[in-house]
């Protein structure tokens, strides 16, 4: 049982009074991460580099005032450069620049259906998708990273025969022996030397690594590097450029002309909506989950901040933000302890902004593409294929279909695609569809401070949603019996859900136990494997 500390910090202004030294100094740390992260993912996205920087200043100076989590750093997420990247490009067709401001256009749109989201309470709705298929979703994105980034780490535009430049996954994938071939030799040693920090600096066991992040590091190390190899002549295009600085960027840059296409139009505003929601929502449980003083977001007031920094920094020419899970743990290893550490990220990056133009043409590019090949390396980790594939055969199964799918489509078919055949799994299994969305859940109170939950049928990831609320209504401090005996099918999202319920639940006095069981197959080898009746 995790032990949570006591005297929980002030929020608001009475927060700032108490905790401005440990948020500051977080906010600081925090920023030397995300300066680095938020140039590469910009530039990686299409966007004019600055603007990963604006993005980031507008979810920390602005969204942590209307945040409903405590200790997640809100800016923009290497989880969302592929939509981006392809909202420019398809938007724009093939003129980057003109499809910066139409992307920015769907961006602003994809911003007030955050907002809806919340106030609709559609929070909840992240427990709906099988964990398997996010799995999946995440880990194709990082393959796409890797695929695309490597070429920028060696010096290397990849280009078909007709000399146009190559963006789907499996032509970037394919061209890779060509451009190891041609790879330009100062860009190369600067990328190579910025990965290798990437990978092996947090394996090194002192104290100082764990407060200066790779990511500075790199810098430290690639800045110097490209000058004393002379990078502006070897490859002048290998350096990012700052031709504006934080008043010169405050200006409307947004169109909303592309929905002249609106079926493309249509497509990237449900994906930065749904993906980026979906992201920012699993980072909240995962940051929840690592709170010293066991702190719940709220998730709805969280969509509804987002969304209202999604519109700002769309009408201003940012890129879409989310909740991001790198800069929130690292705020939380850093004793951060109240949303201030946000707004002090924010303000650290506006006085980065205000001195850009100072670092024009000293930032290597490869330098950048090594931490985003650290980001896809984490996201599509082989780790992460050994642990699905333990939990179960079908789950693999569900996670491959989508990764693949998601590679050779977008990501919205991907994720739909994993949901199907996770829906068809789960038929062969035993689930019966008319139970598979209806409440199969029923709460009996046996006697003082004693409830037994019966399951029915089925409890599977379109029901549980359901099965949530029916545990959260039960009162806080009681015993409680989960009897499955009567369930054909429990599936892993379930399990999970479950888990962290129970987890949850005992933390506040409470007892859950699970019966039944016994009359099950698990399809798996991990606690949370699907369940099926023998």
């Amino acid at each position: 049982m995790k032990l949570y500390k006591v005297n929980t910090p002030l929020d608001g202004l009475a927060g700032l009074k108490q905790n401005y030294r440990t948020d500051a100094m977080s906010g600081f740390l925090v920023f030397l991460l995300a300066m680095p992260l938020s140039l590469g993912i910009a530039k990686a996205s299409d966007f004019p580099a600055v603007m990963g920087l604006l993005t980031a200043m507008i979810g920390g100076l602005i969204v942590s005032f209307f945040s409903g989590s405590f200790l997640t750093i809100k800016g923009p997420a290497a989880g969302l450069i592929v939509i981006v990247a392809g909202s420019v490009s398809e938007l724009g067709q093939g003129n980057n620049t003109q499809g910066w401001h139409l992307a920015l256009g769907a961006i602003v749109v994809a911003g007030i259906l955050q907002i809806l989201f919340g106030v609709l309470k559609f929070g909840k709705l992240s427990d709906f998708f099988p964990f398997s298929a996010v799995e999946g979703m995440l880990a194709a994105i990082g393959i796409i990273i890797i695929s695309k980034q490597l070429h920028i780490l060696l010096g290397v535009n990849p280009v078909n025969e007709a000399g146009t430049p190559l963006v789907e996954p499996f032509e970037l994938i394919a061209a890779l022996p060509s451009t190891f071939m041609h790879a330009n030799k100062v860009s190369a040693i600067i990328g190579l030397i910025s990965l290798s920090i990437v990978l092996f600096y947090p394996s090194l066991k002192l104290p100082f690594t764990k407060k200066i992040p790779a990511a500075l590091v790199v810098l430290l190390v690639a800045i110097p590097l490209g000058i004393v190899l002379n990078l502006k002549a070897e490859n002048p295009k290998g350096l990012v450029h700052f031709d504006k600085g934080l008043f010169d960027i405050l200006a409307i840059n947004v169109s909303f002309a592309g929905v002249s296409s609106i079926g493309t139009f249509i497509k990237y505003v449900i994906m930065f909506a749904l993906v980026g929601s979906l992201e920012a929502l699993l980072t909240n449980k995962a940051i929840d989950s690592l709170d010293p003083y066991g702190r719940k977001s709220d998730m709805n007031k969280d969509l509804i901040a987002l969304g209202i920094g999604n519109i700002i920094a769309g009408m201003l020419g940012g890129l879409p933000m989310i909740s991001e899970v790198a800069r929130s743990s690292n705020n939380v290893n850093n004793g951060a302890r109240t949303r201030w550490a946000n707004f002090f990220h924010g303000v650290f990056i506006m006085v980065f902004l205000t001195l850009a133009t100072v670092f024009s043409d000293l930032i290597p590019g490869a330098a950048l593409s090594a931490l985003l090949i650290g980001v896809g390396i984490k996201l599509a980790s082989p780790r992460l294929f050994g642990h699905v594939s333990h939990v179960g055969k079908e789950q693999l199964a569900i996670f491959m279909v989508t990764i693949l799918v998601t590679l050779a489509t977008d990501l919205l078919v991907g994720i739909f695609a994993g949901i199907i055949v996770k829906l068809i799994i789960e038929l062969f299994e035993g689930a019966k569809l008319k139970y598979m969305f209806r409440n199969n859940f029923s709460v009996q109170q046996v006697s003082e401070g004693k409830r037994v939950v019966k399951v029915d049928n089925c409890a599977v990831f379109t029901n549980v949603i359901t099965l949530k609320q029916t545990l959260e209504k039960i009162p806080e401090k009681e015993e409680i019996t989960i009897d499955f005996s009567g369930a054909r099918v429990i599936d892993h999202t379930s399990l999970c859900v479950l888990k962290q319920f129970q987890e949850q639940y005992e933390l506040k006095e409470g007892r859950v136990e699970v019966t039944g069981i016994d009359y099950h197959a698990r399809l798996g080898h991990d606690e949370t494997s699907t369940l099926i009746l023998k």
